[in-house]
């Protein structure tokens, strides 16, 4: 069963949900995982005298944790740990996205990742995509300072068909007899998606990692005479699988960046495949049994780097050292609420730390409306309530990006939030199912998470008064000109932003972090929240039978179908809101649902609804709330959500939650409504904002 969103908009009420899908198989302590399979009947403990063991023990994506003094500094001695553990050969590598991004990266860039990397001396690692987020220019000087070998295997002078700026096609290391070839790929997405860089124009060619991954791996095999084959794969797990069915049985180990998922080693078409999360929270280790230049049995685990891990002394150092450099660890200012900067929450939709940033950015240049992309919104954690320092700032928006205005048409500003919409058919978006992937200011709609959905983005509104100024709600104007404050990635086309060559109002050399910090210190305390900016709606249906009712003592009770495949409901979410900008809320008092009838009750205070009907200027009332199908079979990872959004007309019905002209409810205190509600197990609902799609 998965957990969806849902959001009837009613011709007066509207409702919404959504909610976690399972997550990949997980470890279940720190040191141990599911037992893995084995590629043949005999365990490391039952090999022959003459086969011998190796140790792979592979890290990825560790971006943020570089600039912390805590996980990095306890992976690097856990590392240690486990090489002295083992008696047999043992090699250390990762799989992309070290270097990029985290606090220090506009003050150092890759300087202090890499000396922590030198520190744990691996004898590989892969390219991803964020180790280009300093210039493509800049990748010989990432190599120079590296003390190993930054591997490209697929990418490629497109000219020559060899290696650029220093990084190596393959590389080999020889432990206690035992050859091991490494190779590095990335796949499309975690190059031209994921990165500024026309790579093409800059005479580099993407090869086809599924083509050129098994041809590398061959060769090292038959003309290197490698026992080992390990290929370090910044493409995520679902393509680390492609990768193991295309090859020829050469790779023996997949280590996995881009993804960031808690993934214990398993096997695909006789390949091990193993991703442990990112940010240095887990280390890979897979035990392969070599006899006559094969892998006869394997097994392996994650192991989580935890608090009670002692932090490496030189890696804290140069962590510490290069913190001091700025000062990361005042406070800039409190807020009151939650400020989430998950991926998973700034994907998917509307957050109050969102909020925050737009705001701060369109008041920063004084524009009509700010938009950041979701994927500049970093470190995965939760702030707050409390101090916010400028070190959780940086964290959060660790890139180099500046702040840019820029000027668009109503009907541009429409195709600009269009773009980045990933529809609940997709199958080539991110793990968080449908999704906005931005962030707004100075602007509220609907958005349709549907192939066929024509427009995309809907009831578009733009704030027209500036950005201190009490808020005057507007409808898009199609041919009318507004600025646009962007981040300086999305104003160069990043993560397909049509905006590439919208003309220019204002270019700063502002770091995006540090205008969110000089916003906080302006205002000491603030208490961000979501309030509607981004809607989610998906298709329309018909609701048979919709009934409204008045019992006479101030109550009122909408009953409706609830979508086809519901399990259950969320009974404290569910709220009215007027569709106006700004308007007040009205939160459920009880929710009902019977399943074998499958219908909704839902109760609220009439005075209350009734006040909100007649402020909403002749609009539609919109209901939200939450509900769990089992529609849309589809696996996400972990923390992620997968929504299907409906809409149903009822007619008339804002009149009558006005007139309040409908058949009397039976009792003000009865908790059912009629045959089919008797039969419903109710669930009072507390006052709640309204939900956010």
């Amino acid at each position: 069963m998965r957990r969806v969103t849902t959001l009837f908009l009613l011709v007066c009420l509207v409702t919404t949900g959504f909610a976690p899908v399972t997550a990949q198989p997980t470890t279940d302590s720190p040191e141990t995982v599911s037992p893995a399979s084995t590629s043949a009947t005999e365990t490391l403990a039952q090999t022959e005298n003459n086969s011998t063991t190796l140790t792979v023990l592979t890290y990825n994506d560790i971006q943020t944790a570089a600039a912390e003094d805590g996980n990095l500094p306890r992976l690097v001695t856990l590392i240690e740990r486990r090489r002295a553990a083992h008696d047999n050969p043992t090699v250390v590598a990762g799989a992309g996205d070290q270097i990029s991004p985290h606090a220090l990266s506009p003050v150092s860039q890759w300087r202090a990742p890499v000396a922590v990397l030198n520190q744990i001396d691996p004898d590989a690692d892969v390219v991803g995509n964020h180790e280009f987020d300093y210039g493509l220019e800049q990748m010989s000087n990432v190599t120079a300072d590296s003390e190993f070998p930054w591997l490209a295997t697929n990418l490629v002078n497109a000219s020559t068909g060899e290696s650029f700026d220093g990084t190596e096609n393959y590389t080999i290391v020889e432990r206690d007899g035992v050859r091991v070839g490494f190779i590095g790929v990335v796949d499309e997405d975690a190059t031209y998606g994921k990165t500024n860089i026309n790579f093409s124009e800059r005479g580099l060619e993407v090869q086809d990692f599924r083509e050129k991954g098994p041809q590398t791996a061959e060769y090292l095999k038959s003309e290197e005479d490698v026992d080992v084959v390990v290929a370090l794969a910044h493409t995520g797990v679902p393509e680390a699988k492609e990768l193991a069915e295309a090859d020829e049985g050469n790779i023996d180990v997949i280590a996995v960046g881009d993804d960031e998922i808690k993934y214990p080693p398993q096997e695909t078409s006789d390949t091990v495949i193993t991703e442990g999360v990112a940010r240095a929270e887990y280390l890979s280790e897979v035990n392969l049994t070599v006899e006559g230049g094969d892998v006869t049995s394997w097994d392996g685990r994650l192991i989580a780097v935890t608090d009670d891990i002692p932090k490496d002394e030189n890696a804290s150092a140069t962590i510490d050292d290069y913190r001091s450099e700025v000062n990361l660890d005042s406070t800039v200012g409190y807020s009151e609420t939650e400020l989430n900067a998950t991926f998973a929450a700034n994907y998917h939709g509307e957050t109050g730390y969102g909020n925050l940033v737009t705001d701060a950015m369109r008041e920063r240049v004084d524009a009509d409306v700010a938009i950041t992309n979701a994927g500049g919104i970093r470190s995965d954690s939760v702030y707050g309530p409390g101090p916010i320092t400028g070190g959780d700032v940086f964290n959060t928006l660790p890139f180099a990006n500046t702040l840019v205005s820029v000027e668009l048409t109503g009907s541009e500003l429409r195709e600009t939030l269009a773009s980045q919409v990933v529809t609940v058919e997709s199958e080539t978006g991110q793990q968080y199912g449908s999704e906005i992937s931005q962030q707004v200011s100075g602007v509220r709609f609907d958005w349709i998470p549907r192939e066929d959905a024509d427009p995309k983005i809907r009831d578009v509104y733009v704030n027209t008064a500036g950005p201190t100024e009490d808020p005057n709600w507007e409808p898009l104007d199609e041919n009318e000109t507004y600025t646009v404050a962007v981040n300086s990635f999305m104003a160069g086309g990043g993560s397909s932003y049509p905006l590439a060559d919208a003309p220019r109002v204002e270019t700063t050399d502002e770091l995006l972090a540090t205008t969110v910090i000089d916003y906080l210190q302006a205002r000491g305390t603030v208490a961000p929240e979501r309030e509607g900016r981004m809607q989610r709606v998906t298709s329309e249906v018909t609701v048979a039978d919709a009934t409204v009712a008045v019992d006479g003592k101030g109550k009122m009770v909408l009953t409706m179908d609830a979508p086809a495949n519901t399990t259950s409901v969320d009974a404290d979410s569910f709220s009215v809101v007027s569709p106006e900008p700004g308007s007040a809320s009205v939160s459920a008092e009880q929710v009902t649902y019977d399943e074998a009838e499958n219908r909704l009750v839902v109760r609220f205070d009439e005075a209350e609804l009734a006040t909100l009907a007649d402020g909403a200027d002749e609009r539609e009332l919109e209901l939200y709330g939450e509900y769990d199908s089992d529609d849309y079979e589809r696996a996400y990872w972990s923390s992620s959500r997968l929504n299907a959004d409906f809409t149903a007309n009822f007619e008339d019905l804002c009149a009558k939650i006005v007139s309040s002209e409908s058949e009397p409810f039976e009792s003000a205190d009865s908790e059912t409504s009629g045959t089919a509600d008797e039969q419903a197990q109710s669930v009072d609902a507390s006052a709640t904002s309204p939900a956010s799609a």
